[in-house]
């Protein structure tokens, strides 16, 4: 399988939508917990806004996208440099298990070097052990605990 990461284009629309409705639905957001379609437009919006912090990187193979990852950079009291904060990986199920997301992951690596970011952070359910099978070979676990308050 050829495969190529790269940012996501306008013409990606209609192929990264199922992966970013399949990418909430895993977490629970489909149906009537389903994101409001406002929120899914600007996300798609903020891409390709050069004063937006949020990126997009897609996996594509001979056209078909197989996955994407969304990224963001922002300012940190414990460094000059930016973090960057994985925000959501999702690939198609047949392209599980074939590199796919390491190679997104990667490829937010490179991102984040180039933009002079020293670190790369993500966080992923508690119940998804697949994922962290993967994100333990890639990464090193911080040790932390996310707390939140939803208003």
């Amino acid at each position: 399988m050829s495969l190529t990461i790269r940012s996501v284009t306008r013409q990606d629309y209609d192929q990264w939508l199922p992966l970013w409705d399949g990418y909430n639905a895993f977490y629970g957001r489909s149906g009537p917990t389903a994101l409001a379609p406002e929120i899914t437009e600007m996300t798609w919006q903020r891409f390709f806004d050069a004063y937006e912090p949020v990126h997009a990187l897609v996996a594509d193979s001979d056209g078909k996208l197989l996955g994407l990852t969304h990224y963001l950079f922002h300012r940190s009291t414990t460094a000059i440099q930016p973090s960057c904060y994985l925000q959501d990986l999702f690939t198609l199920e047949a392209a599980r298990g074939k590199g796919v997301a390491s190679a997104l992951i990667y490829g937010v690596y490179e991102r984040a070097k180039l933009a002079g970011s020293p670190r790369v952070y993500w966080q992923t359910h508690e119940t998804n052990t697949t994922a962290q099978s993967l994100y333990d070979k890639v990464a090193e676990r911080s040790g932390f605990i996310v707390y939140r308050k939803i208003f």
